[in-house]
């Protein structure tokens, strides 16, 4: 194996907390290099881009539309069955009743 793969995967095992004590001297002086410090970003942009999770882009207007469409709909009527409540038999492990709480979510 040539040595420049070797030093990489060193590095990459250090950011990660795997590599062995006996190899964390080679792995530091690594990161004196330029090499050895583009190799360091790069594995942790990597695992920065694992752990992330995908979020859609919103348009700018997506709030004001979001409000309308909210603002649109019926309130929900404390102690209403809900559709799901309503279908659902009692003993046949679904709750015989849902109720919706009203929100005080925008109440002032």
């Amino acid at each position: 194996m040539d040595t420049h793969k070797k030093i990489r995967e060193h590095i990459s095992a250090l950011s990660d907390g795997e590599l062995p004590k006996a190899d964390v001297e080679l792995a530091f002086a690594a990161l004196q290099t330029t090499d050895g410090q583009n190799a360091w970003n790069t594995y942790f942009r990597i695992a920065d881009a694992l752990r992330a999770q995908a979020t859609p882009e919103l348009s700018s207007e997506f709030a004001a539309k979001l409000a309308v469409r909210l603002d649109a709909e019926p309130a929900p009527v404390p102690g209403k069955r809900a559709a799901i409540g309503a279908a659902a038999r009692p003993g046949d492990g679904a709750p015989a009743e849902v109720t919706v709480k009203p929100s005080i979510v925008g109440a002032s």
